[in-house]
């Protein structure tokens, strides 16, 4: 067993290293330590990838990346946008604190981090630089920011642990919002703290004043896009329908409205979005099915039954939940979150069990741990998105970007050790 354990897990990194992509890096370690290890044939693991797959739960994950996709190209992110300014735009650091809050609603309705930061950030990163910001600080704020995406629910991954863990996807979008807006607050709060110190963006703030007028005028213009993780989220917690039908409600009644209501969804805007959703959903399904064969051959093999036993071995709580939250982190700084979940929770979900962390927890704590990931080099989806947006470099955004994690591994904690914030609405 050790020896089957050290070889896949070789194979996976030295394919890693070589540049071959996840899912065939996955792909070609199992059935290599499959086929030398063992006497069963290469069906064992074809087999387990189309099982894996044979999930209804894993159709809110295509149909999600399809809303996404029709929100941001229906020009709902724009309207967010103007909801969010007249909401906190009277405070100091406001355009930044704008870029948070307008996160955490397309979060709401995105589902995805990198989506988040694509749809906020080229928005609000070229205001931003015109009101003083520094370049790379607003492209870092954005990127942050960004990884709401996956935390504030819907959330794919939510649904990607869901199956993997056999845990209540519904339970799951439940108890992200809390620790959503807890990263929402922290991010502010190191907005606020930078604002004040180097004076970003107070040129033209003392003429910045709330007005209900103009909150009041927002909002009529915004409610129908406020109304997507209302509809979508009532429902599901309403027993109306499944994530995976309120995912298919999402899209209807974005489609409704961007090309209604907004005007901006057009037959040649849906083509793009469908192309795009079509590429995303073929990548993320095909990773999905080899991890999830890579996943059986580890549980035939007893491996992590066996990592679970050596690490409980330990027996200090907080000993083991901290390393757990180191390994995670380091992980995903070099492996994409949703292939990290597939192969780290069959081996740590016992070992947290067994310490009184429940399924739902573990699911939030993992996604923010590797959330963290796409904000650090260097994987950092969102770090290369956002680079790519405002063309700054990305060690320059990683350097203005660290006060961030730091607010993030805050809360990382208090979600680690205080279960109630995960578990209070469930």
């Amino acid at each position: 067993m050790i020896f089957k354990a050290i070889l896949v897990f070789a194979l996976l990194f030295l394919f890693m290293m070589l540049g071959t992509p996840m899912a065939v890096a996955l792909g070609a370690s199992t059935v290599i330590t499959l086929l030398a290890t063992t006497s069963l044939g290469i069906t064992t693991i074809a087999t387990a990838c189309f099982s894996g797959l044979d999930s209804f739960p894993l159709l809110a994950v295509p149909f999600f990346i399809l809303a996404g996709n029709l929100m941001k190209f229906g020009g709902l992110s724009t309207k967010i946008l103007e909801f969010a300014d007249a909401l906190v735009g009277h405070i100091k650091g406001s355009l930044g604190m704008v870029s948070v809050v307008a996160s955490m609603f397309f979060a709401a309705l995105s589902g995805s981090s990198p989506a988040t930061v694509s749809a906020i950030g080229s928005l609000t990163i070229p205001t931003m630089e015109k009101e003083g910001y520094d370049r790379a600080y607003a492209t870092a704020i954005n990127a942050a920011a960004g990884t709401i995406g996956v935390i504030i629910p819907p959330s794919i991954p939510f649904v990607i642990y869901g199956v993997v863990a056999n845990t209540s996807i519904s339970d799951m979008f439940k108890a992200g919002i809390l620790p959503g807006v807890l990263i929402g607050v922290a991010l502010m709060i190191v907005n606020y703290i930078a604002v004040s110190k180097n004076g970003y963006g107070l040129k033209n703030h003392a003429s910045k004043k709330f007005s209900l007028g103009k909150l009041w005028r927002t909002l009529k213009e915004t409610w129908l896009a406020l109304m997507v993780p209302i509809i979508i989220l009532g429902g599901i917690y309403a027993g109306i329908f499944t994530p995976t039908e309120s995912a298919v409600v999402g899209i209807v009644y974005t489609l409704i409205i961007g090309a209604f209501a907004y005007r901006e969804l057009t037959l040649a805007t849906i083509y793009d979005a469908i192309r795009e959703s079509v590429l995303v959903n073929g990548q993320t399904m095909f990773l999905v099915g080899f991890s999830m064969g890579f996943a059986r051959f580890l549980t035939m093999s007893q491996i992590p039954a066996s990592i679970a036993a050596k690490i409980t071995a330990l027996d200090n709580r907080i000993l083991v939940l901290l390393m757990i939250n180191l390994f995670l982190l380091v992980v995903g700084c070099f492996i994409d979150n949703i292939s990290s979940m597939l192969i780290l929770t069959p081996i740590f979900l016992p070992v947290v069990q067994s310490y009184g962390m429940t399924p739902v927890q573990f699911g939030i704590v993992m996604t923010v741990n590797l959330c963290i990931g796409f904000i650090t080099p260097p994987y950092g989806a969102n770090l290369f998105i956002a680079s790519a947006i405002s063309d700054v470099p990305i060690m320059r955004i990683a350097k203005k970007i660290m006060p961030m994690i730091f607010a993030m591994l805050i809360v990382l904690l208090m979600l680690t050790f205080i279960p109630a914030i995960s578990t209070f609405a469930i």
